[in-house]
């Protein structure tokens, strides 16, 4: 318990983090190029907060009514950005995180304007953290198994056939926007909620960098790869604290180097090893006559001969 009472800070932000980034990689892997996580995490969060210290709800009530808003907001804007796709549906999402931004530091006393939110003390311990993320992390591992997965992978692979064959890519696409925004709801209520504070410059492009290079590097078609980029990069700048002011100097040479020589993420490039490994062991079985089936078969056919 020593040892969690210690990273309990870090151990939050693991969570938070996973949240944010699954709010982005999920509409990827439908092949959605979509960055409205981050804005959806900021509605989520601020909607939280103001539950709290402006109408009085506890603590879930908050995050849930911060879900709501965050999946509703991210629904409304699949449909508004229904027929935008690849990098002019990134530079308009990226355009509404900004716009959510400058929202929070000018609604007034709703939001607190630039100043914040303060005192929103949320109760939420370490286990229900683990049981929040247990359930999000299952829901996200079933939608990568059996036909969903088939189907979601048809959409991001080649939408026309997708159509063809009969599955609505429109419904997909607009469910990853409305996926996006309640788990980075969830996300952005927990995280505010636990540092009892909320202030426009905690969300913002900043946010995206974070998504995006956790996806990236961690494997972007994977909840595992998520879960990998999520831990390293929320625990790996701590570790480097030790170096002083070359952190960041060595956090961005380990991102680069990531980057390069590992295009399929961390995850993708352990598939990739185990099916190389595999593909090497079933080269190696011989066939025909030096098999044991084989040579049976041949001992048998010596012995009618005679």
């Amino acid at each position: 318990m020593t040892w969690f009472s210690a990273n309990t800070v870090l151990i939050q932000g693991t969570v938070t983090t996973l949240f944010l980034a699954l709010s982005i990689q999920y509409p990827m892997r439908v092949g959605v190029f979509s960055f409205a996580g981050a804005g959806l995490f900021g509605i989520g969060g601020y909607t939280a907060g103001v539950a709290m210290t402006r109408l009085g709800f506890t603590t879930w009530p908050a995050i849930g009514l911060g879900i709501a808003f965050a999946g509703g907001a991210g629904l409304l804007l699949g449909l508004v950005l229904f027929r935008l796709t690849g990098l002019y549906l990134g530079m308009a999402t990226i355009a509404f995180d900004l716009i959510v931004v400058v929202l929070a530091g000018n609604l007034g006393d709703l939001t607190g304007g630039q100043t914040g939110l303060y005192g929103a003390v949320g109760r939420i311990t370490l286990w229900h953290l683990a049981l929040v993320a247990v359930v999000v992390i299952a829901a996200f591992a079933l939608t990568e198994r059996g036909n969903s997965a088939r189907r979601i992978e048809a959409v991001h692979d080649d939408p026309a056939l997708a159509s063809s064959m009969g599955i609505d890519v429109g419904r997909y696409r607009l469910t990853s926007f409305l996926v996006s925004g309640l788990v980075a709801g969830l996300g952005g209520g927990l995280l505010v909620l636990m540092r009892t504070t909320v202030t426009p410059d905690a969300f913002g492009f900043q946010l995206v960098v974070l998504a995006l290079t956790v996806v990236v590097v961690g494997g972007s078609r994977s909840i595992v790869g998520a879960l990998i980029g999520t831990v390293v990069f929320t625990w790996l700048p701590a570790y480097l604290a030790v170096v002083g002011e070359w952190r960041n100097v060595v956090y961005g040479l380990i991102v680069t180097v990531a980057a390069i020589y590992v295009p399929a993420g961390l995850w993708g490039s352990i598939l990739q090893l185990r099916r190389r490994f595999q593909q090497r062991r079933r080269a190696r079985v011989p066939d025909g006559p030096e098999t044991e089936e084989g040579a049976g078969t041949l001992a048998l056919d010596g012995m009618r001969s005679t």
